[in-house]
């Protein structure tokens, strides 16, 4: 019973945390398009600036989408619960591989 117990707390709370590697399937399914290489936009920032962006559940980054004309092909994206759940996901890609991370994505 113990054992049990313990491997569902371990598989909650591994579910409960970002994912590097989701973050990044989720840039190459939603941000590519605009935003172009992974790498390009995780090294524009350093790891404080993009916690500061994604902080809030991605506030900030969905209030400069849903500000410009320009992103305008993204505002649903950006209005909907689905990038509150993804934004913790982006949140931990964007600041693994920023500029200051020392860190390269390995597919692009």
């Amino acid at each position: 019973m113990i054992k049990l117990s313990a491997l569902i707390v371990l598989l909650l709370v591994s579910t409960l945390h970002a994912r590097t590697d989701k973050g990044q399937k989720i840039y190459m399914n939603t941000c590519k398009e605009c935003h172009k290489s992974g790498q390009a936009m995780c090294k524009s920032r350093n790891m404080r600036v993009w916690k500061k962006v994604m902080s809030d559940n991605g506030q900030q980054l969905a209030t400069l989408h849903t500000s410009s004309k320009k992103a305008q092909g993204s505002w649903e994206y950006f209005k909907n619960p689905k990038f509150s759940k993804d934004s913790k996901h982006l949140r931990d890609f964007l600041t693994t591989y920023a500029k200051d991370s020392g860190n390269i994505p390995a597919c692009d």
